[in-house]
């Protein structure tokens, strides 16, 4: 003999089942939601935010201002790198906030500006908000990367493969003046003085951050920037 509850007993059960499987399909809803923002929804917004900061910072230099001012942050040069792409033309900011990063490629604070002695340090995201940095582990040696300021355009060598070095987020000594690995058999640029080097950053994996990717390379020539570029 089969024992059934009340009716009401019943009723109630299945409300609140009913309203649990509402809340996860919500959940889930907003999840999805969510992720699709941040890996679709962020680029779309963040590559145009960069195309247009690369057509103020064009119009700035024509009126004779060398930045613009923008993201909390001020935009100073442009970043191409050929092995990207013919188009690929990024902002660089100054500062590495997030506001600086989800605008275009962050130049880190306390390192050198383009061309000058020392190490100028750069820092992107390798997904979400434009993914300036998503093909940095294709880049091989000899490959060029090119920061066109106001009145000049400095042309970089790629010295490391972009899959060759990774190091932990608070690995300190790869923003060094010049990076003097502590492993004795590890990547890092030549220890030659007065040189002028160039680091490139983002993160080695694409779903979190604790390692990063790092890419050394050096200038090999500067030529005023032509305004036709």
């Amino acid at each position: 003999m089969t024992t059934v509850g009340p009716p009401a007993a019943r009723t109630s059960s299945s409300r609140w089942v009913g309203r649990l499987g509402l809340a996860l399909l919500l959940a889930g809803t907003l999840v999805l939601g969510f992720l699709g923002w941040q890996y679709l929804g962020t680029n779309w917004v963040s590559e145009r935010r960069q195309q247009q900061i690369v057509e103020q910072l064009h119009e700035s230099w024509g009126a004779g201002s060398d930045e613009v001012s923008t993201s909390g942050t001020t935009a100073v040069a442009v970043v191409r790198i050929p092995r990207f792409g013919r188009d690929y033309a990024v902002p660089l900011l100054e500062g590495t906030s997030d506001d600086a990063l989800a605008a275009g490629i962050g130049h880190l604070d306390d390192t050198v500006a383009p061309g000058e002695v020392g190490n100028v340090v750069l820092a992107a995201h390798r997904v979400t908000h434009g993914e300036p940095f998503a093909d940095l582990p294709s880049l091989r040696q000899g490959d060029e990367v090119v920061i066109e300021t106001a009145d000049t355009t400095y042309t970089y060598v790629v010295d490391t493969a972009g899959d060759a070095l990774e190091v932990s987020f608070d690995d300190g000594w790869v923003v060094d003046a010049v990076p003097d690995n502590p492993d004795p058999d590890g990547v890092e640029p030549s220890q030659e003085p007065d040189q002028r080097l160039i680091t490139l950053t983002t993160c080695a994996e694409l779903f979190h951050t604790d390692e990063r990717l790092v890419v050394f390379g050096h200038l090999v020539g500067s030529e005023p920037r032509s305004p036709l570029r």
